[in-house]
């Protein structure tokens, strides 16, 4: 018999196993108040239940399969425990088969309930619980694939290429309980024995075609059969790459530079319980920006994903997501959801890392048991995978000689300057810096980025203002800043799209983190998108007019920016002359603004065949729904008007922490701004790196970017002066 798959998709569904709903699975139950702020979403155990009406003939056996119970989930079977399992984002399964009776009740307790073993505790980002991935039952045969262990596919595929001889040699392993394997591979077909459970066979394939990334991200298909009519296949690809430490790195045999986004999976409204439409969706936006290499944070993401990066020739970093807290009880968490995602993932041609954890030192210091956790990592990486890399990705506050660097095989950075603290340049001479003294390591860039609420807008855009006219400015810096540094093996934006957060209240949203390129509901593509582009899309032409949302405008002038990926912008201004600007992706025009026509001026870019409009208005007064906490810019109005010998907003938080009196003050104002922005904040504050690099900005600059209004900052200041030195 052929194996039989069925979904199963209604379910009933409670908190208390009192009162039932009918839900559809995929299911969570924070879609709603995982999303809204204030970091009380409902974090406990829930209850799913149905009748399952299955009859089997002789010798058939009956698996259930879920795809993603988050984040730990126990299955009974007519009250008969069938399995436990610790981990929200990979597939696991369970056999019914001796528990059936003909009519069953299906029987699942789902937890995401804080504790101090199954990782992530602490993240910023929301743990939505539920059954939020597909469940299927499975039917197969007496003689059968795995199913069990690690939730594997059954089937491995193992492809190493000769790139001079242009041929591959493909490896193909299944796992069954049958004496003999029939494995196809392009065309050809061998028999092979099956010693105690595994079975291989090794193919040659010339004038190989190779997986060549988003140019021709070609696949083949490996299948396995039994006779008893059981069969598995995987499709993969062929391809070699490397990473240099001063090239950066290499997809079959040249330099391919990595330049992409960070993605999470949950979306407005939503959560996490994602449909087949919404990945391609999200597919279909990283295709548009033209990046070609994904970091899927922080966590297994969906088969389904996994797919089509394979099939669109994205390069795919995988993680686990041993995050921000490193817990002693958790180690073997870590060891079984890493051993699950290198099981399921293997065989996808895109993935060219194992992520170890990401920022794990931003609340946990570096001692044995951290490094011995990361060294079992990746040793089991490496022990399941030979043809793939470990990476880390790094907080900001870990020191460039720490003994956490040289576990991985190769390492990248969050690094968040010009946005949390410091200034955008202290990103380029981090890597400046880190090269120079480890020119042997390879590094890359895994996360940085700025919020902005499309609602927000400025002529005179600054830090901590949330308007997308910032966030423009600071990509603006860090793709340059990339392009200076082709050793950089990989570049991840932080975030391709707005995200939940729920412990996060800040920017004019709660619940939200609002870094995304891409509005939370995919709906708005923010002006900074369309730098990324203009810089890495070179297939289809478009000019883009940056401030469409910033329709009321105040002044003599106003600044007209375009982004295109063509090199010559004419911009047209009512029925003014034309003008013209030759560049790179970047097109800045002045323009006056007259209260003429009701103060309307209609805006039209023409590049080519491209073209884009808009309409902005005079007005004569700032709009105050553009403005963030409804205050106007800060200037240095202190500058001639203190006393020198007490402290003022303009000294550094070193200097004010060093006096009793004014760190008292500031630790409180520091402690409040850190709640705003979620549990994260509030662990990470108090790191000794983190505390040393803040020590050098002054309170002046932390109150601006933290949204403090002008007559909050003035407070503050008259406090301090009131404090000698």
């Amino acid at each position: 018999m052929d194996r039989k798959v069925n979904k199963l998709t209604h379910w009933q569904f409670s908190r208390d196993r009192a009162n039932w709903e009918e839900v559809s699975v995929p299911h969570t139950w924070n879609s709603i108040d995982g999303q809204d702020g204030g970091n009380d979403y409902y974090r406990g155990t829930c209850y799913y239940r149905r009748t399952l009406d299955c009859h089997v003939s002789d010798g058939e056996h009956v698996f259930i399969e879920f795809n993603g119970a988050a984040m730990s989930a126990s299955v009974y079977l007519n009250g008969n425990l069938l399995v436990s399992h610790d981990g929200g984002f990979s597939t696991f399964r369970a056999e019914l088969t001796d528990y059936l009776k003909g009519s069953d009740e299906l029987f699942v307790a789902v937890d995401n309930s804080d504790n101090t073993k199954v990782y992530p505790q602490k993240a910023d980002f929301t743990f939505y619980g539920g059954l939020y991935r597909d469940v299927n039952l499975i039917v197969v045969p007496e003689e059968h694939f795995e199913l069990l262990k690690d939730g594997t596919p059954g089937i491995k595929v193992t492809a190493s290429v000769d790139l001079d001889k242009k041929a591959a040699e493909v490896k193909v392993e299944t796992w069954q309980n049958s004496d003999k394997v029939e494995i196809c591979v392009a065309g050809e077909k061998q028999c092979v024995d099956s010693m105690d459970g595994h079975a291989c066979a090794i193919f040659t394939i010339e004038n190989v075609r190779l997986w060549d990334g988003v140019y021709d991200p070609y696949l083949y298909t490996a299948t396995a059969s039994l006779e008893s009519g059981d069969s598995v296949s995987a499709r993969f690809g062929c391809r070699t790459y490397y990473c240099d430490p001063e090239k950066g790195f290499f997809l079959n045999g040249r330099s391919y530079p990595l330049r992409g986004v960070s993605r999470h999976q949950d979306l407005k409204g939503k959560g996490n319980a994602l449909a087949p439409s919404d990945h391609e969706r999200d597919m279909s936006i990283i295709l548009e920006m033209g990046a070609n290499t994904v970091r899927l944070a922080h966590y297994q993401h969906s088969q389904y994903f996994y797919d089509l990066c394979d099939r669109n020739g994205i390069v795919a970093w995988a993680e686990i997501p041993y995050i921000t807290m490193h817990m002693k009880n958790g180690r073997e968490n870590t060891v079984s959801q890493m051993r699950e995602l290198v099981t399921q993932c293997y065989n996808h041609p895109s993935i060219v890392v194992w992520g170890l954890s990401n920022e794990i030192t931003s609340a946990s210091v570096v001692n044995e048991d951290l490094l011995e956790n990361h060294r079992i990592l990746n040793a089991l990486c490496h022990e399941m995978d030979q043809t793939r890399l470990t990476v880390m990705a790094n907080v900001f506050m870990l020191e460039q000689n720490s003994p956490m660097l040289e576990i991985p095989d190769i390492n990248s950075y969050n690094l968040y300057f010009g946005w949390y603290l410091g200034e955008m340049s202290q990103t380029d001479e981090f890597f400046d810096e880190y090269h120079k003294s480890y020119p042997e390591r390879v590094m890359g860039f895994s996360e940085y980025g700025a919020d902005a609420n499309v609602a927000y807008h400025s002529d005179s855009p600054e830090k901590g203002d949330y308007t997308e006219e910032f966030q423009c400015i600071y990509h603006e810096h860090m793709l340059s800043m990339i392009e200076e540094r082709p050793y950089l093996w990989a570049t991840h934006v932080w975030n391709l799209f707005d995200f939940a957060a729920d412990g996060r209240d800040e920017g004019g949203k709660h619940g939200e983190n609002q870094k995304g390129l891409v509005t939370f509901d995919r709906q708005t593509k923010k002006d900074a998108f369309y730098l990324y582009k203009a810089a890495w899309n070179r297939k289809d032409p478009f000019v883009h007019l940056c401030g469409k949302r910033f329709e009321n405008r105040c002044g003599e002038e106003t600044e007209i920016k375009v982004y295109s990926n063509l090199d010559h912008v004419s911009l047209f201004v009512d029925d003014w002359p034309e003008m013209e600007l030759e560049g790179n992706r970047i097109f800045t025009f002045r323009i006056p603004l007259t209260m003429e026509n009701g103060g309307e001026h209609r805006i039209k870019a023409v590049s080519g065949n491209c073209t884009d409009e808009m309409v902005i208005r005079a007005v004569s007064e700032p709009e105050q729904s553009y403005i963030f906490n409804r205050t106007s810019s800060v200037v240095n109005w202190f500058d001639s008007d203190f006393d020198s010998s007490c402290f003022s907003v303009g000294d550094t938080l070193g200097e004010l922490k060093a006096n009793p009196e004014s760190a008292a003050i500031v630790n409180k104002m520091m402690e409040n701004g850190a709640k705003s922005r979620g549990d994260v904040a509030e662990l990470v504050k108090d790191n000794p790196a983190l505390v040393r690099m803040m020590e050098r900005i002054t309170l002046l600059s932390l109150m601006k970017q933290s949204g403090a209004s002008e007559e909050d900052i003035k407070q503050m200041n008259r406090i301090l002066q009131g404090i000698h030195k």
